[in-house]
């Protein structure tokens, strides 16, 4: 059973916000501060996971579970990288593309690996080693190359290299990382950024979901 958020002053519930811990976390905590809102509290939060004003309570979350707790109600809206909304494939509604936390799916292999296309010529399979396993299966499906998916947790450039995959799809800003590890980027799966995502239920009767999404569209415009 989910838990319905306290009553705020005056009787007005308060608007519930999903807040992504980690890399987007600073990102998120500036366009809430740029829309209006007070994220004094969330300056230094320490070990609280739910930060209350008089009438939003901020709740941090590990950003995989940000979609999750707006499709389930559970908070009103959020924000959340392209990258994991996709991956979830929740029932949620993206209204803004805040631009921050730019990144980008990859599918990349080992500098000395023979091409791509002549071993599944001879192999008639691929194997794929990601963290996103919806994301690696829909891209290759559309290029019709059949895929053995091997979903790790840890440090995805170690497939290739200690032979478990033969390529991995993976998220890169800036490609460092990968060419540290002696891999190249074969291609571009799909662009992400950060996006504010709302309950679609809470879209169609709190005002105050509206009325949010449009100063962050406003003040997202403007930092631009």
């Amino acid at each position: 059973m989910i838990a319905t958020p306290r009553a705020a002053a005056g009787g007005t519930r308060p608007l519930r916000i999903a807040v992504p811990k980690g890399a987007l976390f600073a990102g998120s905590v500036d366009a809430l501060r740029a829309s209006g809102l007070d994220v004094a509290g969330l300056s230094d939060p320490g070990r609280q996971l739910i930060i209350a004003t008089h009438d939003v309570e901020f709740v941090i979350a590990k950003p995989s579970d940000v979609p999750v707790y707006v499709a389930y109600g559970a908070a009103d809206c959020g924000i959340a990288g392209r990258d994991v909304l996709v991956e979830a494939a929740l029932d949620v509604v993206e209204l803004v593309d805040l631009g921050f936390g730019a990144c980008r799916f990859v599918v990349a292999e080992r500098e000395d690996a023979p091409d791509l296309a002549e071993r599944y010529r001879h192999l008639g399979v691929v194997r794929v080693a990601t963290k996103y396993p919806r994301i690696a299966e829909a891209h290759f499906a559309g290029k019709g190359i059949q895929v053995e998916v091997v979903k790790l947790y840890g440090n995805i450039e170690l497939a290739p290299l200690i032979g478990i995959a033969d390529v991995i799809v993976d998220i890169t800003a800036t490609g460092t990382t990968l060419r540290e590890n002696n891999l190249r980027i074969v291609e571009d799966v799909l662009p992400s950024t950060a996006r504010f995502i709302a309950n679609p239920a809470a879209l169609r009767t709190e005002p105050r979901v509206v009325a949010l999404a449009d100063r962050m569209a406003e003040a997202s415009v403007e930092s631009g």
